[in-house]
């Protein structure tokens, strides 16, 4: 697989608890954003497969997720996200995320992607694997 994509985060209050801690459901929404904008790198744009300007309409959903929350995040933390694919199946991709300060790893979850069309599975086409699997 190639190498992970890296999206940086700032973290702002409105990401934090009371304590200026980052909430960890505020964690979901960085990783959420790191897998879009690695699909955009790669050339495969959310709007264009939901339209089905690509071909037929999918989707992507988070089937599986598990996370390890490590070390604490706070408030004006520069932080990176880093998203790679360990395996792509027919209609699924199997990820590895790490949310890093610096070097410092803070979370690590592995993410099962199911692609998705009508509520049911759908295969991933050709060029979407091809993309995601040579960077």
């Amino acid at each position: 697989m190639p190498s992970p994509h890296v999206f940086p985060v700032r973290v702002y209050y409105e990401d934090t608890d009371f304590s200026g801690v980052v909430y960890h459901a505020s964690y979901l929404r960085f990783m959420e954003r790191a897998r879009t904008e690695l699909l955009r790198a790669r050339g495969v744009h959310q709007q264009a497969i939901h339209d089905g300007a690509a071909g037929e309409a999918f989707g992507f959903a988070v089937r599986r997720m598990e996370i390890d929350f490590l070390k604490p995040a706070r408030m004006d933390d520069l932080l990176s996200v880093e998203t790679r694919a360990r395996a792509i199946g027919g209609a699924s991709l199997d990820l590895e995320q790490r949310v890093l300060r610096a070097s410092e790893t803070l979370i690590v979850a592995q993410v099962r992607i199911a692609c998705v069309a009508g509520g049911r599975p759908f295969r991933l086409p050709a060029w979407v694997r091809e993309k995601l699997a040579g960077g």
